[in-house]
This record gives structure tokens, sequence and C-alpha cells, in this order.
């Protein structure tokens, strides 16, 4: 009974954390707002209470854009990362086991040389993650059947190739105005976070998490031997092609929104199951409070911690490679 309890307050602390994260972070900057402040300024449209002109402009025109978007990416790319992770009986798999992340890294590139035009360059990193995993699906296919083997497989070589093509578009690149645009933005960042962008990725980032959310006792399943999930009555098939399509929606519509993030797909999911085990109805819930949290206190240090800010993906490789070493000495591998 205790140790129910115990479990129900951590569960509660998770559901709150992004929420507590958001409303703090996005009043750290030049301009200092308490959080006090911060959580007046953001309910002001519903309870009519006069607010700081200035404040009010920082929040919603600069700040509120970002935290939406960070809390979008963290929950995205946590759960896509989880579902990987049980969809492949792997606990490497990262949200761009299928090359859909590199995919989607080439299709913004390929727009950066032409436009600079965010919704365009959004859109051609959406299509060209999709275009990925359809080429993943294509390559892994063998005397019309796939296995699991031929998918990860497939996924590492439309990896490698669009990682190529990426290189070749930075190596023909204008060196004086194109390459440095597209260097920045595969570092990733939240600086071009926009209500327009928004709109146009984070419904697809919601949609995708949902279907995964609603699939999460399934994920179990799919650790199962063949014969046992079909006296259970489960089409495995379906409901991989289902996870991979959900989790590549996912994948993509985070990259196109901010660029290549690395290491939250990987690190959040093994910091749920050391919470709460193996049990994916509980890991993928995790996953959400965890990423978003983690993803809006590592966006708000990139842009406070110095003068210029700092891509996002530099701050996880820095804090997510010793915390995962950290969890890798604790457990020994067995949880992982």
């Amino acid at each position: 009974m205790e140790q129910k309890r115990k479990q129900g307050m951590m569960s509660l602390l998770i559901f709150l954390l992004p929420f507590a994260a958001a409303v703090i972070c996005i009043g750290i900057g030049r301009y200092n707002i308490s959080p006090a402040e911060s959580l007046g300024i953001l309910l002001s449209p519903l309870t009519g209470r006069e607010v700081d002109p200035q404040g009010w402009l920082v929040i919603y025109h600069v700040r509120l854009p970002r935290i939406l978007l960070a809390l979008a990416v963290g929950m995205g790319l946590s759960v896509s990362g989880a579902s990987f992770q049980s969809l492949f009986s792997n606990p490497l798999a990262t949200p761009d086991t299928l090359g859909v992340a590199t995919g989607a890294s080439f299709g913004a590139v390929l727009a950066l040389l032409f436009t600079r035009n965010i919704l365009v360059v959004q859109l051609a990193a959406l299509l060209m993650g999709l275009a990925a995993l359809a080429g993943t699906c294509l390559i892994s296919r063998l005397n019309g059947k796939s296995s699991i083997l031929m998918v990860v497989l497939g996924g590492m070589v439309v990896s490698s190739l669009f990682q190529a093509l990426v290189s070749l578009a930075k190596y023909v690149a204008d060196p004086e105005e194109d390459l440095p645009a597209i260097t920045y933005w595969l570092m990733g960042s939240m600086s071009r976070a926009t209500y327009q962008g928004l709109a146009v990725g984070i419904p697809l980032i919601l949609l995708g998490v949902a279907v995964l959310f609603l699939l999460r006792w399934r994920l179990n399943i799919l650790s199962l031997q063949e014969d046992e999930t079909k006296a259970l009555g489960i089409d495995v098939k379906k409901l991989r092609l289902i996870v991979m399509a959900a989790a590549t929606l996912v994948t993509a519509a985070c990259v196109s929104l901010c660029g290549q993030v690395g290491w939250v797909g990987l690190l959040i999911p093994h910091a749920a199951r050391m919470l709460y085990g193996s049990d994916n109805r509980k890991i993928i819930p995790v996953s959400i409070g965890l990423g978003s949290a983690f993803m809006v206190a590592i966006a708000t240090a990139s842009r406070v911690a110095t003068a210029a800010e700092i891509p996002v993906s530099i701050l996880t490789a820095i804090i997510g490679a010793p915390f995962f070493i950290i969890l890798l000495r604790k457990t020994g591998g067995a949880r992982l």
C-alpha cells in the first residue's frame, strides 16, 4: 500500500513537472520575471487582469513559442524513442533508427539552399522524413516480407545515404550565406519558433504521440514470441506498421521544427525505466512528462547560458552522455 502511494505521488509529480518547468523557465532571461508574475501574465487573457505590458510582450512574443516548441519536441522525441526501443527490442534504438531524422535534415538543408522561408523548410523536412521511412520499408522487403532485422538494416542504409546527401549539399552551398545557416540549423535550435510554424508541426506531433499513447499496452506484446502474439489475436505486422508510422511522423515533425536534437529519445525512456520498470503502459506517460520538462530546461539553458545562443544538441549531448554513463554503471545494463 505504501509503495502504491509513493508511486502515485511520483506519477503526480512527473505529470506536473512540465507545467512547473514551463512557468519557471519562461521568466528566466535578461528580462527576469518571477514565476508568480509569469503565471499571471499567461492567465491574463482568461482573467482579464492588467499586467506589465513589457512582460506580456516578452512572454507571448518571444519566450512562449520556444517553450511550446520545447514541450512538444521533448514529448515527441521521448515517446518516439521509447516506442522504437520496444518495437525493435533494442535499448539503443533512437528516433533516427529508420533514418527519418537524417532524411528530414536533408529535406531542410535542400530547402535552405533556395529559401529562408521557415514554413517551406519545415514542409520540405517533413516530406523528406516520410520519404526516408518509405525508402526503409522498400529496402527491408524481401520476397514480399519484412523482418525486424531487415528494417533496422534498411534504416541504417537510408540514414547513411541521406547523411551523404547532407554532406554533398553542404559542399555545394555558398560558404558565405548558405553554409552557416545550414550548419546552425543542423545543430538544433528553438530560436526559429513561431506560432505559424508551431501550427504546422505541433498537431502532427500530438497526433503521433496520441496514437502511441493509445497503443502503449500493445507495445508490451511485441516482446513476446510470434506464436504467443497469434494466440492473443494480435496482428503483429499491422501493429508494427502503425507504431513505425506514428513514431516516424513525430520524429519528422520534431526535426522539421527545430533541427536535429540528439540523446533525448535515448536517455529519457531509460530514465523512465529506472523509475517504473519495463511496462510500456507506464513508460510512455512518464516519458511524456520527463521529456517535456527536460527539453524546456535545455532550451532555457541554451538561451541564457551565454550571450550567443548555444545549439540545443550540444547541451543535450554534454548532459545526456555523462548521465547515460551513470545509468549504465548503476544498473549494469540490466534494465536498459
